[in-house]
């Protein structure tokens, strides 16, 4: 399929083949709600602990007299009902993360890929480059885009003048071609394609 190749200053510069088995594949929700499931559980600690009875430091003596204080019986101070005593089935520390085959992490990228392709959200520009690192006229570029949200993709490697002027910009997130991902690409309004990045992820994903 065809796709027009624009500059920053949004006019048109000619156009790109993409490849319809990875811009035009089903979209398939399931398979990119595991991912970005996925993805999330690798991003968690799972530092969260409490102190079980068996953790907690106190004496082993009883806390009070067996009979005759009116009271309910307790054996020890570290019960769970005990104030200061421990925490029953209480989180404890983790690893949240799970396995996803290779195959369906595949098909998932395509997914999100064709997703924007087909709601008219990708978009393909010569490159991703700028002389000076000017975060104002980067926002100018942007307003005659009509570029809200976006991720920008590059090449193997990121224009450093274009990171530092996007990076005070709310919204706009810069990602080389190895570090494309289903959660970043649909947290993203609109996703925005170089032409290097469109021939790395057809190697990629083909």
């Amino acid at each position: 399929m065809k796709c027009d190749v624009i500059s920053l200053e949004n006019k048109k510069i000619g156009s790109v083949d993409l490849d319809e088995a990875v811009f035009g594949a089903p979209v398939r929700a399931d398979l990119m709600a595991r991912t970005v499931n996925w993805q999330l559980a690798k991003k968690r600690f799972g530092n969260h602990k409490v102190k079980g009875r068996s953790e907690v430091a106190a004496t082993n003596a009883k806390p009070m007299a067996q009979k005759g204080s009116g009271r309910a019986r307790q054996g020890t101070s570290v019960a769970p009902q005990m104030r200061g005593g421990g925490v029953v089935f209480g989180p404890h520390v983790r690893d949240h993360s799970h396995s996803l085959q290779k195959k369906v992490r595949k098909l998932a990228l395509k997914s999100a890929l064709s997703s924007k392709q087909a709601e008219g959200k990708l978009f393909v520009i010569d490159a991703a480059k700028m002389k000076q690192a000017k975060t104002s006229e980067l926002v100018k570029n942007l307003s005659k885009l009509g570029w809200g949200t976006a991720l920008v993709i590059d090449g193997t490697e990121i224009d450093e003048n274009f990171a530092l002027a996007a990076q005070n910009i709310v919204g706009i997130d810069i990602l080389p071609t190895q570090g494309a991902n289903v959660y970043d690409i649909l947290r993203r309004d609109t996703l925005v394609l170089t032409k290097d990045a469109v021939e790395k992820l057809v190697e990629r994903l083909k």
